[in-house]
């Protein structure tokens, strides 16, 4: 039986169009819409097209997985198409989600992911799902061992340093300027090719740690209140992060978008108002939830305060 369509009456509130995980992949948001009306052969036809372009699959991936009706319609493909490998991924993704939502139980999900695995061994995909599911339900050893699955077929794997940057930041009591989550986040930058994305991962650690402190009353919930992007380390992890950016842009990456947030929200809060403006034009209206809205903040207002800050239009 087909899954049920979605309903016509169903829109997308203004901030959920504000906050399009697509970011400004259009071939991703047309698909996105085919899948919703159970299309699923525009899904296939995207993912040959990805091919082995690893972040931009993770992202594309994780993003389809995520609307309502993505399961039902994965099943129906691999229904048409027994053994799919692409199928048996975007469903994984789908259950790894339905999970965090209390809809799908976790192990039947992990089962999943380690079966799309092993149809594609050389996919971190599967794995990067699994990852998705660990960083909120796992154990440390479970994290840990996941990503290192993720690193051995992509060291580099944006989305996967992202997540594991959110968890380690988790670790741990009060502030603590030698916290581990420095340490990862420099090593990774580090051991990345020079025109990585991963050197703006120190910028993401900070302010997962700073959602961490202020979440526990060790700073202010103003980030621009708190001295956390006031001291010397955080001075220099800013300038390097922002050096990287005017040298290496990566236009084309998928994800590229989310360090831009990241990176205008640390300029906003450090009070440099002429290199935050310079990254509000590059993110345009391709603003991201996280880090806008550390750490209970409304995102669109925090946004949009900051850009206009920064603008000259407040």
């Amino acid at each position: 039986m087909s899954p049920p369509p979605p309903s016509l009456g169903r829109g997308r509130k203004r901030t959920a169009q504000t906050f399009d995980e697509a970011l400004d992949d259009a071939e991703l948001v047309g698909v996105r819409t085919a899948l919703a009306q159970g299309r699923w052969q525009s899904v296939r036809s995207l993912l040959v097209h990805t091919g082995d372009d690893w972040d931009r699959r993770g992202h594309r991936v994780a993003v389809l997985a995520k609307e309502p009706h993505c399961a039902p319609w994965a099943r129906e493909w691999l229904l048409a198409e027994p053994g799919s490998a692409d199928a048996s991924v975007l469903l994984a993704l789908a259950l790894v989600h339905r999970a965090l939502r209390d809809k799908e139980k976790p192990a039947g999900a992990r089962e999943a992911c380690r079966a799309a695995a092993a149809l594609v061994p050389d996919d971190p995909t599967p794995w990067l799902g699994l990852l998705v599911l660990e960083r909120s339900l796992g154990t440390d050893e479970d994290v840990v061992q996941v990503f290192d699955e993720v690193r051995v077929r992509y060291a580099d794997h944006h989305h996967a340093h992202h997540l594991m940057v959110a968890r380690l930041a988790e670790r741990g009591g009060g502030p603590d300027p030698l916290h581990e989550v420095y340490d990862f986040a420099n090593w990774a930058a580090e051991q990345a090719p020079a025109d990585s994305p991963l050197a703006i991962l120190p910028v993401v650690a900070h302010a997962e740690r700073y959602r961490v402190l202020a979440t526990a009353g060790h700073e202010s919930t103003d980030p621009r209140a708190s001295g956390h992007w006031a001291g010397r380390r955080a001075r220099l992890v800013m300038k390097a992060a922002f050096d990287w950016w005017l040298e290496w842009e990566q236009d084309g990456h998928p994800r590229r978008l989310i360090d831009l947030n990241f990176l205008a929200h640390a300029k906003s809060c450090e009070g440099r108002g002429a290199e935050a403006a310079a990254l509000f034009h590059r993110i345009g209206e391709h603003a991201t939830p996280a880090p806008w809205s550390y750490p209970d903040r409304d995102p669109s207002s925090a946004f949009r305060a900051a850009r206009a800050g920064a603008l000259g239009t407040a």
